[in-house]
């Protein structure tokens, strides 16, 4: 008697998943399929009906041509497997799978690219720290290399004066001439590498005036009387009073009188850093130009008598005209404004610049001249809407213009590293002077020449350029008379002393050194703590002051 049987859905899949396993073929969505229940759908979770099962016994055949098809054979084909879906396997022919097959790895080959690509980037990105890291430690070693040859240099006070003394005498021979008067002491040569062959200022001879919290940026005599001006970043001006006789020590005891001129109200605000400042001629009002973009007025005593807010943008450049009824400024907006003195509104704003103005230059009471970072000067005139010249020649940013004691000729510098000369009597620059070797930051006229106090002595440009040398030039003959080269870095300001005898510049190196203008040389040197940003004379020409980059105003005396 034959016995019927019957097999279970599930146990004719077992079936089929071992006749495919014995047959070799192990794929993963199998046996997944299997451990699952392959009865259920490892994608839904739903019965799968048992004609479906048909289709897994034809799938293997497939699968095992697909192999062959996409690797040879490779053992890696279960990376390609793997790249499949179950619904996949099941619904797609051998064709259409080896197109996805393919399509998956393109991107994931890509993104794997991309992840090598990004790894290589955050290498760099490492070695640059790694490199700034070693940067910042070399530098860190080098300041503390600095550091142990200052402390090795530090003598008692009174024993480096006696050096000092010892090495003037040295390098200075007194003669005397036939008739057996003594002449005065002979200036030495400049040697760049040993500045000592200058007499030394001696800090016990200086007055440090301290009370700004940041770099000092402007200083500037009153024309009138002892006071000095100066202004920083603390957004503050303040105006000392310096006592006369010496300075130095001496004077420590009784600090000089200060008054502070605040430019913020309440909260101390950076935007209100002082970048410029300037004197009326009576020395009756200080002008101070703020980053802010407002200009202020002060009485000497420090009272704040107007705010002048016209312009968009700070404010560079401030000057008075030598009658004093305007006031003349220029920003870093492009445009330059005159002010009546008399109402402290705006006469006329001039709007010819494509770029910011750098600086502003009276010719007389009523025409100026300004310059600007779009490598162009105009000549302007109160009342007029049009520049009355325009001298285009510069091929970098004009720095700093200024004209001579009598207003007839323009000197201009620029980082085109040139200074010229133009004249409102043709286009083009009358000089063209190109000795220096980097950027010229400023310029300076002598007070010397027909129209000055001075009117024996000759007519002298004096330039100073990053590249650390002041360069004295002869107008008239349009050509180099000194090129003086005792700093070590860039020289921001020079200043000629009221006679015209003598010049002071003050340089990133933190020196103030002291010139003969006859002959070209170095006479006297002090070392401060900071870089110098201005250098100024007062009117007697027996005081000289700077502002360091240290937060100080320093003070010394001059005499030959």
């Amino acid at each position: 008697m034959t016995t019927s049987s019957t097999i279970t859905s599930e146990e004719l899949n077992f079936l089929v998943f071992r006749y495919l396993q014995e047959s070799g073929f192990t794929h993963a969505a199998f046996a997944l399929g299997y451990e699952a229940g392959i009865n259920r759908s490892p994608i839904d979770g739903n019965l799968i009906p048992p004609g479906a099962l048909v289709t897994f016994v034809q799938k293997g055949v497939q699968y095992i041509e697909l192999e062959a098809n996409l690797e040879g054979g490779n053992p890696a084909y279960e990376d390609d497997f793997s790249l499949l879906q179950p619904l996949d396997i099941i619904t797609k022919d051998v064709d259409e799978l080896q197109r996805i097959i393919k399509e998956k790895k393109a991107k994931l080959q890509k993104e794997q690219d991309a992840e090598k690509d990004l790894g290589r980037e955050r290498e760099r990105e490492r070695q640059e720290r790694d490199k700034d890291r070693d940067r910042e430690k070399e530098k860190v070693e080098k300041d503390k290399e600095l550091e142990r040859e200052r402390e090795k240099d530090k003598q008692p006070e009174e024993h480096k004066n006696m050096d000092i003394v010892e090495e003037c005498e040295d390098k200075v021979k007194v003669k005397i001439n036939q008739n057996g008067v003594i002449a005065g002491p002979e200036p030495m040569d400049i040697t760049p590498s040993a500045p000592s062959v200058a007499c030394a200022i001696s800090i016990s001879d200086v007055t440090v005036l301290e009370g700004h919290s940041s770099e000092v940026f402007a200083c500037a005599w009153s024309p009138t009387g002892s006071l000095l001006a100066s202004g920083s970043g603390d957004s503050t001006a303040r105006i000392w009073t310096i006592p006369d006789g010496p300075c130095g020590s001496s004077m420590q005891n009784l600090p000089p009188r200060v008054q502070v001129l605040k430019h913020f109200k309440g909260r101390l605000e950076k935007s209100k850093d002082v970048t410029t400042l300037d004197w009326n001629g009576e020395g009756s009002l200080l002008a101070t130009g703020s980053y802010d973009g407002q200009a202020r007025i002060w009485s000497k005593d420090g009272e704040l008598k107007n705010t002048l807010t016209k312009h968009k943008g700070p404010i560079f450049s401030l000057k008075w005209n030598k009658k004093g009824d305007y006031l003349l400024s220029g920003s870093v907006d492009k445009t330059a404004i005159v002010w009546d003195t008399r109402t402290w509104e705006y006469k006329q704003q001039f709007e010819f610049h494509s770029a910011p103005t750098l600086d502003v230059d009276w010719r007389n009471n009523v025409s100026f001249a300004t310059c600007s970072t779009d490598s162009t000067i105009y000549v302007c005139k109160i009342g007029e809407n049009r520049p009355l010249k325009v001298f285009a020649g510069h091929q970098g940013e004009v720095n700093a213009i200024k004209w001579d004691p009598t207003g007839s000729l323009l000197a201009s510098c620029s980082d085109d590293w040139t200074a010229k000369i133009w004249s409102l009597k043709q286009d083009k620059c009358v000089h063209d002077f190109k000795e220096h070797q980097k950027e010229i930051y400023t310029i300076r006229w002598s007070p010397t020449g027909p129209g000055t106090n001075n009117p024996n002595q000759q007519l002298l440009l004096a330039s100073a350029s990053f590249d650390s040398s002041i360069k004295l030039w002869d107008v008239e003959l349009g050509r180099l008379v000194y090129s003086l080269n005792g700093h070590r870095q860039p020289v921001y300001s020079v200043a000629f002393s009221p006679n015209g005898q003598y010049l002071a510049s003050g340089s990133l190196d933190q020196c103030l050194h002291i010139w003969s203008v006859k002959e070209g040389k170095l006479l006297k040197t002090y070392s401060g703590g900071g870089g110098i940003f201005e250098v100024c004379w007062n009117k007697e020409g027996d005081k000289i002051a700077a502002c360091f980059s240290n937060n100080t105003v320093c003070v010394m005396d001059f005499r030959m």
